[in-house]
């Protein structure tokens, strides 16, 4: 590829880049269903289960940022990330169908059951993480350009909208007519195709190979001792904390506070948060990214995101929930359009200071920090549910509960959204500081 297709990648390698996304989204979403299938259909203990969950959650943490250092540190004729997403996909892929074929009953055999599990789940992690870590890395290193990024951003997203619906929606359907193992099989070969479709578009670029790589003590300093990152990972965390109270606690909320029934009014809800999320992609990026830039943006999503679930506390009815769940889409949609787009520009600053490209160490380490959210929304959940007396063992559950799950759907992503705006205030990549960033990347770049 010519200097200038390099530069100036064609929109087609930009849909080709964002339909990859689609088969790393669908194995993601569709994991979700893995504690249904080894406890309830493989018969495996819960505690057996969540103790092999717990156990990966740990070292998902850690394998994150390790990969993205190694994938810094990589040098082929291929280049640093192609080899981790061209050689990682298929034993990834590979490890999802398999974790849903499982040979052994944890009625008869749960030790086998259990060591199966986790062979393949550590299968499908370890190459996934490689697979995502050097997808993501090539995002800043591809489009170089803030219009580069926001237009190559809002399609991978839109793409990554319609592969969370897939992943949620479908397996369950599917899986009563085919059975587990067919449907995670059928979904594997379908994100396949959709990732090794857009690797020929994949480019590096010569010189990020040729400069020296820090080690790896070094590089964590560097890294956690640049205030431009750790108030956007903070921030992007805090996100996951308001989107994360949302999924958890809907059905809870429609079905204690405002008392209907809560199975698919709740998938429809969630379903509509992400579809008027993905519809608004384009807008945010062509009305709001392009004029104010990405600080600015990501401030005005969470504002949004912040004021549409404070009206959770005055809904009483089903009814009023749907126009406030797409309100929330409309800011879901400004919040992850913005996500790796201003995490570009943090790399960009980096470059400046260190001369070195380490996509791989930053993308890394924003997973391991924004794994925490998981965290902080069950412990979220789990003092609001107890301070007002929820008890499932309970046929009728108190008065208070009603209150306290509207309290959870909106004090907690509210407190979330504000923290998010309080760090963003102190994001200092904008203005002027980050025209410097533009400008002398672009100098380097033309000597």
């Amino acid at each position: 590829m010519s200097r200038a297709a390099l530069d100036d990648p064609p929109a087609s390698v930009a849909w080709r880049y964002a339909v990859m996304n689609f088969g790393l989204t669908v194995p993601a979403q569709a994991s979700s269903f893995l504690l249904l299938y080894y406890v309830d259909g493989q018969k495996l203990s819960p505690t057996l289960a969540a103790t092999v969950m717990a156990c990966f959650a740990v070292y998902n943490a850690i394998d994150n940022p390790v990969i993205g250092y190694l994938s810094d540190r990589s040098r082929s004729r291929q280049g640093r990330r192609i080899p981790f997403i061209r050689y990682g996909a298929l034993p990834s892929l590979l490890g999802f169908a398999l974790m849903f074929n499982a040979p052994f009953s944890g009625a008869t055999e749960p030790w086998a059951l259990v060591a199966y599990f986790a062979a393949t789940w550590w299968l499908w992690e370890t190459a996934g993480t490689a697979l995502g870590t050097g997808y993501l890395a090539l995002l800043p290193e591809m489009f170089r350009t803030y219009a580069q990024r926001t237009g190559v951003a809002w399609r991978m997203n839109a793409v990554q909208v319609v592969g969370l619906l897939v992943g949620l929606a479908l397996p369950p359907v599917l899986a009563a007519r085919f059975g587990w193992g067919v449907t995670a099989a059928a979904f594997a070969v379908v994100s396949g195709v959709a990732i090794y479709s857009g690797v020929g578009a994949l480019r590096e670029r010569p010189e990020a190979q040729q400069a020296q790589s820090l080690p790896l003590l070094p590089a964590l300093r560097a890294t956690f001792s640049n205030r431009s990152f750790l108030t956007v990972v903070l921030a992007q965390t805090m996100r996951f904390v308001t989107t994360g109270t949302l999924a958890a606690g809907m059905g809870f909320y429609v079905k204690y506070t405002l008392g209907a029934p809560e199975g698919t009014t709740t998938t429809l809800l969630l379903a509509t948060a992400f579809v008027v999320a993905g519809a608004s992609l384009w807008p945010w990026r062509a009305l709001v990214a392009s004029r104010f830039g990405a600080r600015t943006t990501l401030m005005l999503a969470f504002a949004v995101t912040a004021i549409s679930v404070s009206l959770l506390a005055v809904v009483d009815s089903v009814a009023g929930v749907w126009p406030v769940t797409a309100a929330f889409g409309v800011g879901l949609g400004g919040m992850i359009l913005m996500g790796d787009v201003i995490m570009a520009d943090v790399i960009d600053e980096d470059e400046v200071r260190t001369g070195e490209r380490r996509e791989g160490m930053y993308f890394g380490l924003s997973g391991l920090i924004t794994t925490l959210s998981g965290a902080l929304t069950s412990l979220a959940f789990g003092w609001v549910s107890r301070g007002y007396g929820y008890d499932p063992t309970l046929d009728v559950q108190p008065a208070s509960v009603a209150e306290g799950f509207r309290v959870f759907m909106t004090a907690v992503p509210i407190a979330g959204a504000a923290l998010a705006l309080l760090l963003l205030a102190f994001y200092p990549l904008h203005g002027q500081r980050l025209a410097d960033v533009r400008r002398t990347l672009a100098e380097r770049r033309a000597a």
